[in-house]
């Protein structure tokens, strides 16, 4: 006898222009995992299709989901995956646009280790396992909770702060090939409360285009170019309009002009102009007055990916977008996106 489920899990844009490490908002595209147990296998069967799939490691003791999926069983005294695992994942979540591909795998992991060891854990202790994987919480809490989120991290005390701080070497180990079921037993529980979050109101009218260029940026390579420290009128340039944006985003009708400034940062964008060609133009020739229906425009995450947030015209304003790009030599493709829902897991 055989039973499924399936976990659907949201892309997601962090940051929307000045809210760096703070902010992000899911997305609909996704990563759905179909998860059969009772057919026999010694070891989980991974299938993959859709983004990534010539990339992503089949085996369950390499890929990220299944190594995150163990972590959480294995906190919770499960030493290993049932035996007869089969698990299909469909992405259409692209690698490297910064668009939380990893922060997806990850959510998709940490409720698959709740589902497998019937743990019922609740959203909040969820969020503690992913953090211990992901240590940025904008893009985990969004893909976990839906909608658009802010987040932090709790200031812990010293033994809870080491716990949360013990290298991601420790959490995920790389297996070595001869790696038995004894191996690694004993990861690091995460503390409780790792991480806070709340749901801002989002305005249903606003969608958001995304521009994907047809490259990869890794978030470190995209993070190196950030500077040590920064100004203090650049901070308060940034906390000014994200203390706006919050509110401005879920006001009817949305007021563009108020939206398109709240959306300009100090803090990431203007180091990562140079990893993204056409960034510069894109964020300061395309306004509400050049392209009616458009709010604001930033980077989604640490790129290369643009998202633009618009009520209307939004074949016009991505034409324009991947225009620019095209004079930079830089294919693209784009998308209309809803603001979407959190992580779902159906029996």
């Amino acid at each position: 006898m055989t039973n499924s489920f399936t976990i659907r899990v949201p892309a997601t844009s962090a940051n929307i222009g000045p809210g760096f490490d703070v902010v992000g908002l899911s997305l609909s595209l996704y990563l759905t995992i179909t998860v059969t147990i009772g057919e026999t296998s010694t070891l989980p069967v991974i299938t993959y299709s859709g983004e990534g799939a010539d990339e992503v490691p089949l085996d369950p003791y390499r890929n990220l989901m299944t190594r995150v999926a163990l972590y959480v069983l294995r906190c919770n005294g499960h030493i290993t995956f049932p035996s007869d695992l089969s698990i299909h994942c469909d992405n259409q979540i692209p690698f490297g646009r910064g668009l939380g591909s990893s922060g997806a795998a990850v959510i998709a992991g940490v409720l698959l280790g709740d589902s497998l060891g019937k743990l019922n854990l609740s959203r909040e202790r969820m969020l503690d396992y992913a953090l211990m994987v992901e240590r940025h919480p904008d893009n985990v809490t969004a893909a976990l909770v839906g909608g658009f989120v802010g987040s932090y991290l709790r200031e812990l005390d010293p033994q809870a702060t080491e716990a949360a701080q013990v290298p991601l070497s420790e959490v995920l180990p790389e297996y070595p090939p001869d790696a038995g079921e004894d191996w690694g037993l004993s990861p690091p529980v995460p503390p409780l409360g790792i991480g806070h979050y709340v749901r801002f109101k989002w305005n249903s009218s606003i969608k958001a285009v995304a521009i994907i260029p047809r490259f990869e940026l890794s978030t470190a390579k995209a993070r190196a170019v950030l500077p040590e420290s920064y100004s203090r009128k650049d901070l308060v340039f940034n906390m000014q309009r994200l203390a706006v944006l919050t509110t401005a985003l879920g006001q009817t009708p949305p007021d563009p002009e108020l939206i398109f400034e709240a959306m300009k940062d100090r803090v990431h964008q203007p180091y990562r102009k140079t990893l993204i060609p056409g960034l510069p133009a894109v964020t300061s020739l395309i306004t509400p007055a050049s392209h009616p229906g458009l709010l604001g425009i930033c980077l989604s995450g640490a790129g290369p990916t643009i998202l633009a947030l618009a009520t209307h015209n939004f074949e016009s304003i991505a034409g324009k977008i991947s225009e620019i790009f095209q004079q930079e030599q830089v294919e693209v493709d784009w998308k209309i996106l809803e603001v979407a829902e959190g992580s779902t897991v159906d029996s």
